[in-house]
Protein backbone atom coordinates (compact mmCIF):
# COMPACT_ATOMS: atom_id res chain seq x y z
CA UNK A 1 0.00 0.00 0.00
CA UNK A 2 2.46 2.72 1.16
CA UNK A 3 2.04 6.39 2.00
CA UNK A 4 0.97 7.38 -1.52
CA UNK A 5 -2.30 5.46 -1.19
CA UNK A 6 -5.47 7.56 -1.43
CA UNK A 7 -7.09 8.12 1.97
CA UNK A 8 -10.37 6.62 0.90
CA UNK A 9 -11.28 5.55 4.44
CA UNK A 10 -10.45 8.85 6.14
CA UNK A 11 -12.70 9.34 9.15
CA UNK A 12 -13.86 5.71 9.14
CA UNK A 13 -13.20 3.27 11.97
CA UNK A 14 -12.53 -0.42 11.35
CA UNK A 15 -12.79 -3.21 13.92
CA UNK A 16 -10.52 -6.11 12.97
CA UNK A 17 -10.69 -9.34 14.97
CA UNK A 18 -7.73 -11.71 15.08
CA UNK A 19 -5.52 -8.68 14.43
CA UNK A 20 -2.30 -9.95 16.04
CA UNK A 21 -0.99 -11.83 12.98
CA UNK A 22 -1.70 -13.00 9.44
CA UNK A 23 -4.62 -11.48 7.54
CA UNK A 24 -5.70 -9.40 10.54
CA UNK A 25 -2.35 -7.69 11.02
CA UNK A 26 -2.03 -7.09 7.27
CA UNK A 27 -5.53 -5.59 7.21
CA UNK A 28 -4.55 -3.27 10.06
CA UNK A 29 -1.67 -1.90 7.99
CA UNK A 30 -3.72 -1.66 4.78
CA UNK A 31 -6.65 0.10 6.44
CA UNK A 32 -4.38 2.52 8.31
CA UNK A 33 -2.63 3.35 5.01
CA UNK A 34 -6.06 4.26 3.62
CA UNK A 35 -6.69 6.57 6.59
CA UNK A 36 -8.97 4.44 8.75
CA UNK A 37 -8.86 4.52 12.54
CA UNK A 38 -8.57 1.08 14.10
CA UNK A 39 -10.00 -1.14 16.81
CA UNK A 40 -7.73 -4.17 16.95
CA UNK A 41 -8.81 -7.29 18.84
CA UNK A 42 -6.86 -10.47 19.47
CA UNK A 43 -6.10 -12.94 22.23
CA UNK A 44 -2.32 -12.39 22.30
CA UNK A 45 -1.62 -9.05 23.97
CA UNK A 46 2.12 -9.01 23.21
CA UNK A 47 1.60 -9.69 19.50
CA UNK A 48 -1.22 -7.15 19.39
CA UNK A 49 1.03 -4.52 20.96
CA UNK A 50 3.66 -5.24 18.30
CA UNK A 51 1.11 -4.71 15.52
CA UNK A 52 -0.10 -1.46 17.10
CA UNK A 53 3.45 -0.11 17.36
CA UNK A 54 4.28 -1.09 13.78
CA UNK A 55 1.13 0.56 12.39
CA UNK A 56 1.54 3.67 14.56
CA UNK A 57 5.15 4.06 13.43
CA UNK A 58 4.00 4.42 9.82
CA UNK A 59 0.50 5.90 9.91
CA UNK A 60 -1.08 8.66 11.98
CA UNK A 61 -4.41 7.08 12.82
CA UNK A 62 -6.24 6.47 16.09
CA UNK A 63 -5.60 2.90 17.29
CA UNK A 64 -7.25 1.10 20.19
CA UNK A 65 -6.39 -2.48 21.07
CA UNK A 66 -8.14 -4.99 23.27
CA UNK A 67 -7.14 -8.49 24.37
CA UNK A 68 -10.28 -10.47 23.66
CA UNK A 69 -11.38 -13.94 22.64
CA UNK A 70 -14.38 -13.69 20.31
CA UNK A 71 -15.71 -16.91 21.83
CA UNK A 72 -16.29 -14.99 25.09
CA UNK A 73 -19.72 -13.51 24.43
CA UNK A 74 -19.87 -11.42 27.61
CA UNK A 75 -16.46 -9.92 26.86
CA UNK A 76 -17.51 -9.07 23.29
CA UNK A 77 -20.71 -7.42 24.53
CA UNK A 78 -18.82 -5.37 27.12
CA UNK A 79 -16.16 -4.34 24.61
CA UNK A 80 -18.64 -3.04 22.03
CA UNK A 81 -20.69 -1.23 24.67
CA UNK A 82 -17.56 0.52 25.96
CA UNK A 83 -16.33 1.37 22.46
CA UNK A 84 -19.65 2.91 21.40
CA UNK A 85 -20.07 4.71 24.74
CA UNK A 86 -16.68 6.32 24.13
CA UNK A 87 -17.99 7.69 20.83
CA UNK A 88 -15.99 5.33 18.65
CA UNK A 89 -18.52 3.99 16.14
CA UNK A 90 -17.60 1.00 14.01
CA UNK A 91 -17.96 1.72 10.29
CA UNK A 92 -16.28 -1.47 9.06
CA UNK A 93 -16.18 -4.85 10.80
CA UNK A 94 -13.61 -7.36 9.55
CA UNK A 95 -14.51 -10.74 11.06
CA UNK A 96 -11.09 -12.30 10.67
CA UNK A 97 -10.62 -14.31 13.88
CA UNK A 98 -10.63 -17.98 12.91
CA UNK A 99 -8.56 -21.11 12.69
CA UNK A 100 -8.20 -24.62 11.36
CA UNK A 101 -7.31 -27.27 13.93
CA UNK A 102 -6.35 -30.84 13.11
CA UNK A 103 -6.29 -32.71 9.82
CA UNK A 104 -8.08 -36.02 10.37
CA UNK A 105 -10.88 -37.93 8.67
CA UNK A 106 -14.16 -37.36 10.48
CA UNK A 107 -14.14 -40.72 12.28
CA UNK A 108 -10.76 -39.89 13.84
CA UNK A 109 -11.48 -36.22 14.54
CA UNK A 110 -10.57 -34.52 17.80
CA UNK A 111 -13.54 -33.08 19.71
CA UNK A 112 -11.46 -30.22 21.12
CA UNK A 113 -10.33 -29.25 17.61
CA UNK A 114 -13.94 -29.30 16.44
CA UNK A 115 -15.09 -27.12 19.33
CA UNK A 116 -12.29 -24.62 18.76
CA UNK A 117 -13.21 -24.21 15.08
CA UNK A 118 -16.98 -24.09 15.55
CA UNK A 119 -16.82 -21.77 18.56
CA UNK A 120 -14.38 -19.35 16.89
CA UNK A 121 -15.20 -19.49 13.18
CA UNK A 122 -18.99 -19.50 13.54
CA UNK A 123 -20.07 -18.50 17.05
CA UNK A 124 -17.28 -15.97 17.49
CA UNK A 125 -18.19 -14.31 14.21
CA UNK A 126 -21.83 -14.28 15.31
CA UNK A 127 -21.01 -12.80 18.72
CA UNK A 128 -19.17 -9.83 17.24
CA UNK A 129 -21.61 -9.30 14.37
CA UNK A 130 -24.63 -9.41 16.70
CA UNK A 131 -23.17 -6.65 18.87
CA UNK A 132 -21.87 -4.40 16.07
CA UNK A 133 -24.70 -4.62 13.51
CA UNK A 134 -27.47 -2.91 15.53
CA UNK A 135 -25.35 0.23 15.68
CA UNK A 136 -24.75 0.08 11.91
CA UNK A 137 -28.47 -0.39 11.26
CA UNK A 138 -29.31 2.53 13.57
CA UNK A 139 -26.94 4.79 11.58
CA UNK A 140 -28.00 3.18 8.27
CA UNK A 141 -24.35 2.78 7.32
CA UNK A 142 -21.65 0.18 7.74
CA UNK A 143 -19.79 -2.69 6.18
CA UNK A 144 -19.32 -6.24 7.44
CA UNK A 145 -16.51 -8.20 5.79
CA UNK A 146 -16.19 -11.85 6.79
CA UNK A 147 -12.99 -13.75 6.10
CA UNK A 148 -14.15 -17.05 4.69
CA UNK A 149 -12.21 -19.58 2.65
CA UNK A 150 -12.32 -21.40 -0.66
CA UNK A 151 -12.94 -24.39 1.65
CA UNK A 152 -16.40 -22.86 2.08
CA UNK A 153 -17.05 -23.56 -1.62
CA UNK A 154 -15.32 -26.92 -2.15
CA UNK A 155 -14.49 -29.31 0.70
CA UNK A 156 -11.11 -31.00 0.61
CA UNK A 157 -9.86 -34.27 2.10
CA UNK A 158 -9.55 -34.11 5.90
CA UNK A 159 -10.88 -30.56 5.90
CA UNK A 160 -14.33 -31.71 7.05
CA UNK A 161 -15.27 -29.57 10.07
CA UNK A 162 -13.13 -26.61 9.01
CA UNK A 163 -14.85 -26.65 5.62
CA UNK A 164 -18.22 -26.90 7.33
CA UNK A 165 -17.48 -23.79 9.39
CA UNK A 166 -16.51 -21.87 6.26
CA UNK A 167 -19.63 -23.09 4.43
CA UNK A 168 -21.46 -21.63 7.44
CA UNK A 169 -19.64 -18.31 7.07
CA UNK A 170 -20.69 -18.16 3.42
CA UNK A 171 -24.28 -19.00 4.34
CA UNK A 172 -24.30 -16.39 7.09
CA UNK A 173 -22.87 -13.76 4.75
CA UNK A 174 -25.73 -14.38 2.32
CA UNK A 175 -28.28 -14.39 5.13
CA UNK A 176 -26.99 -11.20 6.75
CA UNK A 177 -27.15 -9.52 3.35
CA UNK A 178 -30.81 -10.46 3.12
CA UNK A 179 -31.44 -9.20 6.66
CA UNK A 180 -29.83 -5.87 5.72
CA UNK A 181 -32.27 -5.40 2.83
CA UNK A 182 -33.56 -1.83 2.82
CA UNK A 183 -30.50 -0.47 4.65
CA UNK A 184 -27.19 0.86 3.37
CA UNK A 185 -25.23 -1.75 5.37
CA UNK A 186 -23.08 -3.88 3.07
CA UNK A 187 -21.92 -7.46 3.67
CA UNK A 188 -19.18 -9.47 1.96
CA UNK A 189 -17.19 -12.66 2.34
CA UNK A 190 -13.58 -12.65 1.17
CA UNK A 191 -12.59 -16.27 0.54
CA UNK A 192 -8.87 -16.96 0.02
CA UNK A 193 -7.26 -20.16 -1.15
CA UNK A 194 -3.77 -21.24 -0.10
CA UNK A 195 -2.13 -18.39 1.80
CA UNK A 196 1.09 -18.50 3.76
CA UNK A 197 0.40 -17.29 7.31
CA UNK A 198 0.44 -19.05 10.68
CA UNK A 199 -2.65 -20.94 9.49
CA UNK A 200 -0.95 -24.28 8.85
CA UNK A 201 1.27 -23.95 11.93
CA UNK A 202 -1.88 -23.62 14.05
CA UNK A 203 -3.62 -26.46 12.23
CA UNK A 204 -0.69 -28.81 12.86
CA UNK A 205 -0.35 -27.71 16.48
CA UNK A 206 3.07 -26.10 16.06
CA UNK A 207 4.69 -28.69 13.78
CA UNK A 208 6.83 -26.29 11.70
CA UNK A 209 8.20 -28.92 9.33
CA UNK A 210 4.76 -30.25 8.45
CA UNK A 211 3.33 -26.73 8.13
CA UNK A 212 6.15 -25.63 5.83
CA UNK A 213 5.52 -28.47 3.39
CA UNK A 214 2.03 -27.15 2.70
CA UNK A 215 3.55 -24.40 0.56
CA UNK A 216 6.33 -26.39 -1.14
CA UNK A 217 6.75 -25.89 -4.88
CA UNK A 218 4.38 -22.98 -5.52
CA UNK A 219 3.83 -19.34 -4.60
CA UNK A 220 0.88 -19.02 -2.22
CA UNK A 221 -1.11 -15.89 -1.48
CA UNK A 222 0.38 -13.58 1.13
CA UNK A 223 -1.45 -11.91 3.99
CA UNK A 224 -0.92 -8.62 2.15
CA UNK A 225 -2.65 -10.00 -0.96
CA UNK A 226 -5.71 -10.81 1.13
CA UNK A 227 -5.62 -7.45 2.92
CA UNK A 228 -5.54 -5.70 -0.47
CA UNK A 229 -8.70 -7.60 -1.45
CA UNK A 230 -10.44 -6.70 1.81
CA UNK A 231 -9.49 -3.05 1.29
CA UNK A 232 -10.81 -3.21 -2.28
CA UNK A 233 -14.16 -4.43 -0.96
CA UNK A 234 -14.24 -1.80 1.78
CA UNK A 235 -13.45 1.08 -0.59
CA UNK A 236 -16.00 0.24 -3.27
CA UNK A 237 -18.42 3.15 -3.88
CA UNK A 238 -21.33 3.20 -1.39
CA UNK A 239 -23.80 1.99 -4.04
CA UNK A 240 -21.63 -1.09 -4.77
CA UNK A 241 -21.98 -4.14 -2.53
CA UNK A 242 -19.44 -6.84 -3.36
CA UNK A 243 -21.03 -9.86 -1.72
CA UNK A 244 -18.37 -12.47 -2.44
CA UNK A 245 -14.74 -12.37 -3.46
CA UNK A 246 -12.90 -15.66 -4.05
CA UNK A 247 -9.14 -15.48 -4.56
CA UNK A 248 -6.56 -18.18 -5.23
CA UNK A 249 -2.86 -18.23 -6.02
CA UNK A 250 -2.38 -18.80 -9.75
CA UNK A 251 -0.93 -22.25 -9.05
CA UNK A 252 -4.17 -23.33 -7.34
CA UNK A 253 -7.45 -23.99 -9.12
CA UNK A 254 -9.52 -25.47 -6.29
CA UNK A 255 -8.72 -26.47 -2.70
CA UNK A 256 -6.85 -29.64 -3.59
CA UNK A 257 -5.56 -28.87 -7.09
CA UNK A 258 -2.24 -27.07 -6.61
CA UNK A 259 0.43 -27.20 -9.29
CA UNK A 260 3.77 -27.73 -7.55
CA UNK A 261 7.09 -27.26 -9.30
CA UNK A 262 8.95 -30.46 -8.44
CA UNK A 263 12.24 -29.48 -10.07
Amino acid sequence: MGEMSPSTLQGKRALITGASAGFGAACAHAFAAAGADLELWARRTDRLDDVQKAVAATHRVDIHTRAIDVRDRAAVQEAIQETVAAGRHIDILVNNAGLAAGFDPIHEGDYDDWDAMIDTNIKGLLNVTREVLPHMVARNAGHVINIGSVAGWVPYPKGNVYSATKFAVRGLTDSINIDMFGTNVRVCSVDPGAAETEFSLVRFHGDEERAGKVYDGFKPLTAEDVADAVLYVATAPPHVNITSLVMLPTAQRNPYMIHRDTK
